[in-house]
């Protein structure tokens, strides 16, 4: 089962899912989207002057909690997501943790869908990053209530074919893709046949004064009176 989310701080509305334990979350990890970011408590007990100081180095406990994540919406990229969005899944994250909901001073990490890494090593649920780069990190201070409220009450359970949403999804964008590959081909062909156009009447430009020329070279109307004697 999944817990889907609706999180109104933005315009349109982002929309959040959450797997309801770590079997769910392995099909999460498996079937996410390109434009998903998933978000997961991490660190309990640090303090944000800690975060900065220590950088990668932690030396606290890790918490386990479900996988959070976030639909980007179009041009929205995963490390420009708005305060606001950022403050509601991290809320979500906290209250979704069995140890982390009971902690103040706990850190979220969040990476894209597609830097998650999964091997064979790992426990059912567990999950690493391909790059430490694209790991990005949230202080939580403590929980919000109004926040987990207000995004409770628009929680929906389903029970989703992962594997066929990511499927359907894969074939509308290639379908997408195709489209604007035509769109992009139908643009240069007429841009060609334009510079096309331009270069000929470049080229021609010159053909109706030529044509006057020789008309005026066979006419005798503008020619002088000695041309007749001339021609006598």
């Amino acid at each position: 089962m999944v817990l889907y989310f609706t999180s109104n701080v933005v315009s349109p509305a982002a929309f959040i899912y959450v797997g309801k334990d770590k079997v769910e979350n392995e099909e999460l990890i498996k079937y996410g989207l390109e434009e998903d970011v998933c978000v997961r408590v991490c660190y309990s007990n640090i303090t944000p002057d800690r975060l900065v100081s220590q950088s990668n180095q932690f030396h606290v406990d890790n918490l386990s909690s479900a996988h959070v994540y976030v639909r980007l919406r179009e041009s929205e990229t995963w490390d420009s997501i708005p305060k606001e969005l950022l403050e509601d899944c991290g809320q979500l994250t906290k209250a979704n943790s069995i140890e982390g909901n009971k902690k103040d001073n706990i850190t979220v990490i969040y990476t894209p869908w597609s830097n998650l890494k999964k091997d064979g090593s790992m426990a059912v649920g567990q999950v690493g990053f391909k790059d430490q780069k694209k790991v990005k990190k949230l202080f939580v201070e403590k929980r919000e209530n109004a926040i987990v409220n207000r995004l409770n009450k628009t929680k929906v359970e389903k029970f989703p074919d992962l594997r066929q949403e990511k499927a359907d999804r894969e074939k509308e964008l290639r379908r997408k893709d195709k489209s604007a590959q035509l769109s992009r081909q139908k643009e240069e062909a007429r841009i060609a046949k334009e510079r096309k156009e331009l270069a000929w009447q470049r080229d021609h430009m010159y053909d109706d004064l030529h044509a006057e020329d020789a008309i005026l070279a066979s006419s005798n109307q503008d020619r002088d009176a000695s041309f007749e004697d001339d021609f006598m």
